[in-house]
């Protein structure tokens, strides 16, 4: 294999010129843009063999003067050699080919590049070594969106991935952004195994409650008589229907009643919630009748003598 012949360059290429042909055929042959093509990986080792020979000026230099074993003569009688990342097995493949492509594809490297390019994982990110990095399944990634009360409660779904009906069993307790992974239902490789499929759950807003954490918030009306003089007031909650909760006498706009497990269930744990807060919003009454605005005044009074 002639390494300039490989790369599409001639004798003369310039560093600049080496690695430009490189990134080019690289992006043409990588198996993960190839899958229905067998001879792609063959032609991907290859252009790789010459670029790590004719990137290194002392490479280069031998591998001109010796040709593709230049490396053989340096090694004689070692039984096996070291080539730029790649090991000879002594039967002419190759037990495992790794090397190093930040210099070719920027920091980040040579998957980092071709994650950018066609989407989702593969290359060097899916394991050690080529040959597991181009064999095995890309990863798949799906967005499900839920309600507050699902998540509180726990539900399913089946949804459509990669030709798959899937059936998904979402916990109680599942946070907004919680990442669900199913094993073995991403995308099959070339060797039979297949890659992760990553559910990505989403909680919709809530019109009256607001999560944070495990407890739920949520702000209430109270009319002024309750908050002077204490009595209940009704809740709603996520769990069933409306519970009535009492006012402290004396309750101030703005105050925090803690509700001790009205709050979401715990991922995980059963029988474990958060609790609920309830912010109260007193309301000052309007359009006060004579009587009314009568006695508020003699109330002034009083408080002021």
């Amino acid at each position: 294999m002639d390494y300039y012949k490989t790369l599409g360059i001639t004798k003369t290429a310039t560093a600049d010129e080496i690695k430009k042909a490189f990134r080019k055929l690289a992006i043409k042959y990588h198996p993960d843009k190839n899958i229905d093509k067998p001879d792609a990986e063959l032609k991907f080792k290859e252009i790789n063999e010459a670029y790590e020979t004719l990137k290194d000026p002392e490479k280069r230099k031998k591998y001109d003067q010796l040709g593709k074993d230049y490396q053989k003569y340096e090694g004689q009688g070692q039984g096996q050699y070291d080539f730029s990342g790649s090991r000879n097995n002594g039967g002419g493949g190759y037990a495992q080919y790794e090397t190093n492509f930040d210099d070719a594809f920027g920091q980040g490297g040579f998957s980092s590049f071709f994650e950018q390019m066609f989407g989702g994982k593969g290359g060097a990110a899916n394991g050690g070594g080529f040959g597991s990095a181009v064999s095995a399944g890309r990863d798949l990634e799906a967005e499900l969106s839920i309600t507050l009360q699902e998540a509180y409660f726990g539900t399913t779904r089946t949804i459509s991935v990669n030709k798959q009906q899937l059936r998904i069993t979402i916990k109680a307790g599942s946070a907004d952004n919680q990442k669900l992974r199913l094993k073995g239902k991403g995308e099959k490789g070339s060797n039979g195994q297949s890659g992760d499929l990553y559910i990505h759950v989403k909680v919709d807003k809530h019109p009256t409650f607001e999560r944070k954490g495990d407890d739920l918030h949520c702000t209430i009306k109270v009319d002024l008589y309750a908050a002077v003089l204490g009595g209940k007031v009704q809740i709603p909650t996520i769990k069933e229907s409306p519970i009535n909760i009492p006012i402290p006498k004396g309750a101030q706009n703005g105050q925090k009643l803690r509700l001790k497990d009205l709050g979401m269930p715990i991922y995980g744990k059963s029988d474990a919630f958060g609790n609920m807060f309830v912010k109260l919003r007193i309301e000052i009454p309007t359009a006060l009748s004579e009587k009314e605005e009568s006695l508020f005044k003699e109330l002034s009074r009083l408080k002021t003598d």
